[in-house]
């Protein structure tokens, strides 16, 4: 992994810890979750202008793409609404490159070496560690920790579909836009039938949200889209994984979470491993 490639991905993963923490800190997760992700879609139009058309080959993984996308969004709602960032976060981000390596051992036929097999065994620690975390309360969250760990499924499912994606429509900023407008139509479909008083809300007062949070999120996974062609998905998927501390801070020092030992160690458990899977292979 190039120098470029590895300072992008960091970028990239200040910008998603960003706007997660921005949908968990609002009072409507609903509202400002949709006004992100519909957010998306002014950026997906310019994106999909600039580029050259999308190869046939692509369209496939862009159909499972919008689909797994969409699991994703929903299921960060119901995790947010179940637990607080610094548990959730870890727990959704720090399992997807766990996954991610699993499929490409056991589907893609990809051999790992050690290192690498230690660095997953170091994850999933992390993640387990992280779903014993109490709340306020005392109690522990399981069903943030279910809720999250679904969430990481759906992460590492559309970041091998959108890594084969991208490479094979020849282009990532157009196959990624085409993904976001494809994601918006779904996402507002569902909005619409579900609970169409959301669309009054974001009207009157997510417009900075909208802009920002969704200009945020778009430039974050464009550059992943695009650092998934550069190099291999499991590496730039447990690179992008040190948004996990960087939610920490967010969520201890801008969202008043409650900081605790069992958080440190563990989100630092699941950064060690990302780290060692990331500097694994040259």
């Amino acid at each position: 992994m190039t120098t470029t490639v590895f300072l992008a991905v960091i970028g990239a993963a200040i910008l998603h810890a960003s706007w997660n923490a921005l949908v968990k800190g609002s009072a409507d997760k609903l509202v400002s979750l949709s006004a992100v992700m519909l957010g998306h879609t002014p950026f997906a139009v310019v994106a999909v202008l600039m580029s050259p058309p999308l190869a046939s080959e692509a369209l496939p993984f862009l159909a499972a793409g919008i689909l797994l996308h969409l699991g994703y969004q929903l299921f960060l709602l119901y995790s947010y609404g179940a637990g607080d960032l610094t548990q959730v976060y870890p727990i959704a981000r720090g399992s997807a490159p766990l996954i991610v390596v699993m499929v490409s051992i056991t589907v893609l036929g990809v051999t790992l070496e050690r290192i690498e097999l230690f660095a997953v065994f170091i994850i999933g620690i992390g993640i387990v560690s992280l779903a014993l975390v109490r709340r306020a309360d005392g109690l522990r969250n399981g069903k943030a920790a279910m809720f999250a760990l679904i969430t990481g499924c759906f992460i590492a499912g559309y970041s091998i579909v959108d890594g084969m994606g991208a490479r094979a429509g020849g282009t990532s900023l157009g196959y990624f836009g085409w993904l976001a407008i494809g994601n918006s139509l779904a996402l507002g479909a569902i909005i619409a039938v579900r609970a169409p008083q959301t669309y009054g809300k974001l009207w009157r007062g997510s417009h900075s949200l909208f802009w920002l949070g969704g200009g945020a999120s778009f430039i974050a996974y464009a550059i992943v889209t695009w650092a998934f062609t550069q190099a291999p998905i499991a590496l730039v998927t447990a690179l992008r994984e040190t948004s996990i501390v960087f939610a920490l801070l967010i969520g201890v020092f801008f969202l008043k979470e409650r900081l605790d030992l069992i958080k440190v160690l563990s989100t630092m458990t699941v950064l060690i491993g990302a780290a060692l899977l990331r500097l694994a292979r040259p």
